[in-house]
């Protein structure tokens, strides 16, 4: 079976609530009633109802009738949530009069609705930015414990079935963070361990990459590789990590045997972990041109609760897709 099928084969047995703010955007409509028709999820829509129910009527829309619709300008729980925006925030000079219209923008509710226990991940940025989506998410949501740093990982699914987990690598952070500290780095490999094993379902074998392979090379960004890599194990004993390594020697055993001997990873790693942004952007922009690979993502990671940010640019199928992938991370931090 193909992983993205397996990934919505396992959401269909979580059952989780996944809220989409953006209810009155038309991918976001589509995407709902096919998650809906394939019971990827137990779907939140944000806006006015009436307006999500005539939109779905005009495009002959089957399935929205499933969905629970929230009007974020009235609903039964809209005082409880203000009065928690207002607890959660006081220490910045939150007011009442400035929690009152927060809570109508959809993506602030969205969130509360997380926190609140009433929703268990959510998926927008089909119609905002970024920086509009993770906003609400830091306030409110926050980042899980022991993680300070979210980061964004991709799935890498290769022609070439002889790297990785047949053919399947994950490459973190592709997205998000420009410049991790040696700490923040090894926070990104126990979230990404975490991505692993509740999407891709197998378990991790972590390369930290770098120019240098086990001291080949002397340089402060080596440093920051070989102290991360330290931290990780410290965090998370139970994981299999080593680095530095040099990409070849991750990837291709017979390399990894000559520059690292007896490392478990070294040959072995079915997931990559770079050293900042800008090398995992070119990385995974690289392989998916020159190999051909399906890159899937980015799946933001290191939240409390699963908050995923779609490029503005997406398709309805992108949009199902991550409907189904934030399932099974909201099901994965349920048994964390």
């Amino acid at each position: 079976m193909e992983l993205l099928e397996l990934i919505k084969q396992n959401a269909k047995k979580h059952n989780m609530r996944i809220v989409l703010p953006e209810g009155y955007e038309e991918r976001t409509i589509k995407a709902a009633d096919i998650a809906l028709e394939e019971n990827l999820a137990r779907i939140i829509l944000l806006g006015d109802p009436a307006e999500i129910r005539t939109h779905a009527s005009n495009l002959s829309l089957k399935n929205i009738h499933k969905a629970v619709i929230v009007d974020p300008r009235s609903h039964d729980k809209k005082d409880h949530y203000i009065e928690m925006m207002v607890e959660l925030r006081k220490h910045k000079g939150m007011t009442r009069e400035e929690a009152s219209g927060l809570i109508e923008d959809p993506l602030y509710l969205g969130v509360l609705m997380i926190k609140n226990g009433d929703a268990d991940g959510e998926v927008s940025g089909a119609d905002h930015s970024t920086g509009d989506v993770l906003r609400p998410a830091f306030h409110y949501v926050k980042t899980s414990p022991g993680i300070s740093v979210v980061s964004g990982a991709f799935i890498m699914i290769l022609p070439d079935k002889t790297f990785g987990e047949d053919g399947i690598l994950i490459f973190a952070d592709g997205a998000v963070h420009p410049d991790p500290t040696d700490k923040e780095l090894a926070e990104i490999v126990v979230a990404t361990a975490h991505t692993t094993r509740a999407i891709a379902g197998f378990e991790p074998r972590i390369a930290l990459l770098s120019f240098s392979t086990k001291g080949s090379a002397k340089h402060e960004m080596v440093d920051k590789v070989v102290n991360a890599t330290r931290l990780a194990k410290e965090m998370a004993p139970d994981l299999l990590i080593d680095g530095e390594l040099q990409a070849d020697a991750a990837l291709v055993e017979a390399i990894g045997q000559k520059k690292a001997p007896g490392s478990k990873i070294a040959g072995k790693a079915n997931v990559l972990i770079f050293p900042n942004l800008e090398s995992g952007n070119i990385a995974y922009k690289l392989v998916q041109r020159l190999a051909y690979a399906e890159a899937i993502g980015p799946i933001l990671q290191g939240m409390a609760a699963p908050i995923n940010d779609l490029s503005r640019g997406c398709s309805v199928s992108d949009i199902v897709s991550m409907i189904a992938i934030t399932a099974n991370q909201a099901a994965g931090k349920k048994n964390i």
